[in-house]
């Protein structure tokens, strides 16, 4: 009888694991993070320097750059078009980061990122998320927004009313 039990618990632990495999290297968390930081202020640097092809080959294809003004949600082929003047005038933007906190999933795949940059708009926030390939980080999501100070609230809310009622009415809300 005793066997008979062990049998059967024995099954029961045997059939209720996932089957998946444990990991058995660490994420060097370290090494990806600077790896990431040199990702991030190599494209602000392409930014700058108006490095087109270099500043794009940072993102994935499927990437997507969300800007300052709620019209701007760009896939990585609209972003190229509407950067591309910029590029070739030799003026695209200059956003410095001033600094940066990093997080990376436990499988080392995925990283996610918020840092804050220095721009001609004034100190801006920067979020988004990058995706490893086998041998390198991209971008896969960017997002820019303003920073505005909390004593300085409700000015900004008093010119967004009036924008935002246009841009409201056209999505007809």
């Amino acid at each position: 009888m005793k066997k008979g039990i062990l049998i059967i618990v024995v099954l029961v632990l045997f059939i209720s694991c996932e089957g998946k495999a444990p990991i058995t290297a660490k994420v060097d968390v370290a090494k990806e993070t600077s790896d990431i930081n040199n990702v991030l202020n190599t494209w602000h640097k392409n930014a700058d320097e108006t490095n087109f092809e270099a500043y794009f080959t940072a993102m994935t294809n499927n990437s997507v750059f969300v800007g300052t003004d709620a019209t701007e949600v760009w896939g990585l082929q609209e972003f190229k078009d509407f950067s591309k003047p910029y590029f070739d005038n030799g003026s695209a933007w200059s956003f410095n980061p001033i600094d940066r906190n990093v997080y990376i999933d436990e499988e080392g795949k995925i990283a996610w990122f918020d840092e804050l940059l220095a721009t001609w708009m004034g100190v801006c926030r920067g979020s988004g998320v990058l995706k490893s390939t086998d041998t390198v980080w991209k971008i896969e999501h960017y997002v820019l927004s303003l920073t505005v100070p909390n004593d300085n609230m409700n000015e900004v809310l008093k010119v967004n009313k009036v924008k935002d009622a246009v841009f409201l009415k056209k999505y007809n809300y």
